[in-house]
């Protein structure tokens, strides 16, 4: 164990207003150039302690990450991540990002570029549902990712990550949660959207946010993420965080 600390590189000049104007109309969200030019601020007013999962990541990435092996990030947008773990991960590790938005792998290559890091970290763009790569990897991160991938095609993907993986590898794996009991499920949200407007999000913005990711955003229970990955062949799974409808998995072959 070392005493390095994870450090976040977020670009939140930019403020997300994607859904401030009432008189738009509300199309399936996408992460498009507009998207890409406000993201860092999006996921740090609209994700409860965005900076505290990244550090818990990280410290369970460096758990697990070994000398002469990858570690992937899928779904890595303006590589937040990816830098956060350049800090303490070992420096024989190479890194992947994988993110089938063009422009977010702008911003990440942008940001790596500026960071002046010497690691290797290789920008892949891929659609998780038509299939990637992951080859060597002591980790995998996958934050905030696995429910924008369809549900028929969730078990191929977690697959494709396990059989990747080197044993005793490990996948860390952030989710948005949905609840069996409809009263959970509805105190939940609504706590959720308690916390997006004392971070500056009107009403008019989460709920047009809501409508726009009703049929992109498709959340598991707790309960169906594990069996997933237990199905794919991880041996032994546990929670590492929640709070309200968001939860950390971290899962080891």
């Amino acid at each position: 164990m070392t005493d390095k600390s994870s450090r976040l590189v977020l670009h939140t000049n930019s403020r997300d207003e994607v859904f401030a104007d009432e008189r738009n109309a509300v199309e399936d969200f996408s992460f498009n150039s507009t998207v890409a030019n406000v993201f860092d601020d999006m996921v740090s007013r609209s994700v409860p302690f965005y900076g505290e999962m990244q550090r818990m990541v990280c410290e369970l990435a460096r758990d697990f990450a070994q000398p002469q092996s990858n570690l992937y990030d899928i779904g890595c947008s303006t590589a937040t991540t990816l830098l956060a773990l350049d800090h303490v991960v070992d420096n024989h590790v190479d890194f992947v990002g994988i993110d089938n938005a063009p422009e977010m792998l702008k911003k990440a290559a942008e940001k790596i570029e500026e960071s002046g890091t010497n690691r290797s970290i290789e920008l892949v763009t891929g659609d998780l549902h038509r299939g990637f790569s992951v080859e060597n990897a002591s980790v995998v991160t996958m934050l905030l990712t696995l429910q924008f991938v369809r549900p028929l095609f969730r078990e191929r993907v977690m697959k494709t990550i396990y059989d990747g993986l080197n044993e005793h590898g490990c996948l860390l794996l952030i989710e948005k949660l949905t609840s069996e009991d409809t009263t959970f499920n509805r105190l939940f949200i609504d706590h959720y959207y308690d916390f997006k407007r004392r971070n500056g999000y009107s009403s008019i913005e989460i709920s047009k946010k809501r409508e726009a990711l009703e049929n992109v955003l498709i959340p598991y229970r707790l309960e169906e993420n594990t069996q997933l990955l237990k199905e794919v062949g991880f041996k032994s799974t546990e929670v590492f965080f929640r709070w309200y409808n968001f939860c950390g998995i971290v899962a080891v072959k």
